[in-house]
């Protein structure tokens, strides 16, 4: 598929479903997704610009777990999906430090080394190719900057047994199915996570495109991963 044909059926999947997306996070990953959140904006390292930016920032969860851990800091929320940013508006009233944006994260609407950390939770997959936003957050990094990433490990690693392989394959579709009534969106996480590099590819293409001290530590069994990247000084 074409990257801006895929850019924008992504988009419009997660418009479809932004309604439904908080809380079918918290009912299928059973709570975890918040711990997950956490995790990740505790690897944020505060620097002389004082602004972080969430990237895929989906309904502003992590953009508002930075504040809440970082108060002092900006937060640049940046999403392909008007829809997300819309839904997750209603969380950040009375917080001007969180500037919501719709932007493709293949070409930043930013400056160059303008933000001390990028996060991106579960959006790093859904960016083709990943290339193309490796060289972009490496472009607005300050030098010395990090990068961190909140991210399903593959869908090929058995994990409890099998038993997270088939919840994956089977039970997520048809769980996303019955709440938010696309059928396509679910399967889509479900055929992504599966298709989507194992953690030591992942921080091989990081290195490759330019990042290093490159580590991951696995969460919950492995079903999530997150990936710290620091631009060379």
């Amino acid at each position: 598929m074409n990257p801006n044909d895929h850019g924008k059926r992504v988009s419009g999947l997660f418009d479809n479903i932004a309604a439904w997306y908080d809380f079918l996070n918290h009912f299928l990953s059973v709570g975890q997704d918040i711990y997950w959140r956490r995790r990740l904006v505790r690897c944020v390292r505060p620097g002389a610009t004082r602004t972080v930016l969430d990237l895929a920032a989906g309904t502003l969860d992590v953009s508002r777990e930075v504040r809440r851990q970082f108060p002092e800091l900006r937060v640049l929320s940046l999403d392909f999906s008007r829809a997300m940013l819309c839904k997750g508006k209603g969380k950040i009233v009375g917080e001007p430090a969180i500037l919501p944006v719709q932007a493709d994260g293949r070409a930043l609407p930013l400056p160059d080394g303008c933000v001390d950390t990028v996060t991106i939770a579960f959006g790093i997959r859904n960016i083709l190719p990943r290339t193309n936003a490796y060289r972009e957050i490496l472009r607005v990094l300050a030098p010395g900057g990090r990068l961190c990433i909140l991210e399903f490990g593959t869908g090929k690693a058995r994990i409890w047994q099998g038993l997270y392989n088939f919840y994956l394959g089977t039970a997520l579709p048809r769980i996303g199915r019955f709440f938010s009534k696309n059928p396509e969106a679910y399967q889509y996480l479900a055929d992504t996570i599966l298709a989507f590099p194992d953690a030591r590819a992942l921080a091989g293409e990081l290195v490759h495109a330019g990042f290093d001290q490159v580590g991951y530590e696995a969460l919950s069994s492995g079903i999530v991963y997150i990936h710290v990247a620091r631009k060379p000084e």
